[in-house]
């Protein structure tokens, strides 16, 4: 008898790559709480520039996981989010001009950040008008750094697939979108209107450099769908079944069917979401017909090694680090990849392993046994933490014990 196991299983659990929540916004929330439960990695989007830069430069050394950043929100004067109290000042950069989004852009990534954020949401305010848009994506991609927006609205989501933006911060929840959009957005390939930019027709390695030889953070992977949407489902009644969470779960089903890439992103600090692998956003992505391989590879997908660093940032040396730190260097683990390898259970051999150097510093530890029952698996994910790969090749290591459940999880 056999059954499909997922990551590398090691006494009193499995390794897995590290997970990567692909929106966040660490400044509303305990982010120490993360790499305990499960979150290797954070893209968090939209703060204070420098702030964010802050937490990017030193999170090895304040207990946060690895971070990228997007820097302030873009939008139109009095556009969302820039009467949200939650918005500090400086996280908002209004522009009304190609010009004034050329120079945001430019501001954003001179702090580090690894990818912009443009916000066009009708529903709360005035939005970038059609050529300020352009610019926005047009300069970003100059500068070889991909767009993610916020699109709320009818309207909104094709408006930002024809801009040419390469994220959307949300699965699309304000409308039931068009199966021929679904298509378009799911294929593979150069933006089918990227007239105004050479950098569409790049390749997509989990890594680019940028001027300078500086590695920057690009989101999504090899194949990618020509835009990729973070999931965040819980956000729409926080496990209380919603009109909004049942149109987002029916066009994520369609959109991936179609071939698009989703990943996981829970929009951390919007509400009463848990700080850590959420049991419900898994689940509500299991309604949308992911099986165990397409939720791990929706959890790993942005993680890469090295892919988080700020621009113009190096690790410090060992005898750098501060007093007390006595981890060593990083090292490698072979670990499976994220796709599942099969394993028979009765004489412990594999099959169709697919094993990959892990070169990241983190790996996840998911604890007891993987559930036989596909439903089980997101509560089971959910009890995941966050290991130094160090620490699980020194001899005689002994994986935490826990359980495979947390108080903030249902």
């Amino acid at each position: 008898m056999t059954r499909r196991v997922i990551g590398r299983v090691v006494e009193g659990g499995t390794l897995l790559p590290p997970f990567t929540d692909a929106h966040v916004h660490l400044g509303l929330v305990d982010a120490t709480a993360l790499l305990p439960h499960g979150i290797a990695a954070v893209h968090d989007l939209g703060w204070v520039p420098d702030v964010a830069a802050t937490w990017a430069r030193d999170a090895e050394y304040s207990g946060l996981p690895e971070v990228a950043f997007a820097g302030a929100f873009l939008t139109a004067p009095g556009g969302y989010p820039s009467d949200r109290s939650w918005a500090p000042h400086g996280s908002v950069a209004e522009v009304s001009s190609p010009d004034q989004a050329v120079a945001a852009v430019d501001r954003q990534l001179a702090a580090g950040a690894s990818f912009v954020k443009v916000a066009l949401n009708s529903e709360a305010g005035p939005l970038p008008d059609d050529v300020t848009l352009a610019a926005i994506v047009a300069r970003a991609h100059e500068r070889g750094r991909d767009v993610v927006a916020h699109a709320e609205g009818p309207g909104q989501v094709a408006r930002a697939f024809e801009a040419g933006v390469d994220r959307l911060a949300h699965a699309p929840f304000s409308e039931r979108l068009p199966d021929d959009l679904i298509l378009a957005m799911a294929r593979p390939g150069p933006h089918p209107r990227a007239e105004h930019d050479a950098a569409c027709g790049r390749a997509r390695p989990e890594g680019r450099n940028a001027p300078g030889n500086d590695p920057q953070v690009v989101i999504g992977t090899v194949p990618v769908s020509r835009t990729t949407w973070v999931s965040t489902l819980d956000i729409h009644g926080w496990g209380t079944p919603t009109p909004a969470q049942d149109v987002a779960i029916d066009n994520v089903r369609r959109f991936a069917a179609a071939g698009g890439t989703v990943v996981y992103g829970t929009d951390l600090g919007n509400g009463p979401l848990p700080v850590g692998v959420n049991e419900r956003e898994l689940r509500a992505l299991t309604a949308a017909g992911f099986g165990p391989e397409a939720l791990v590879r929706a959890l790993t997908s942005t993680t890469s090694s090295n892919s988080t660093r700020p621009a113009n940032s190096t690790r410090p040396a060992a005898s750098t680090r501060p007093a007390g730190s006595t981890r060593p260097a990083a090292s490698t683990l072979p670990v499976t990849s994220a796709l599942p390898a099969e394993h028979d259970l009765e004489d412990g051999t594999s099959r169709g392993t697919t094993a990959r150097s892990c070169s990241a510093e983190r790996v996840t530890f998911v604890p007891g046994a993987q559930p036989d029952d596909p439903d089980d698996l997101p509560r089971w994910l959910a009890g995941a933490s966050t290991l130094h790969l160090d620490d699980v090749l020194r001899p005689g290591f002994t994986p935490p014990s826990g359980t495979t459940t947390r108080k903030d999880q249902p």
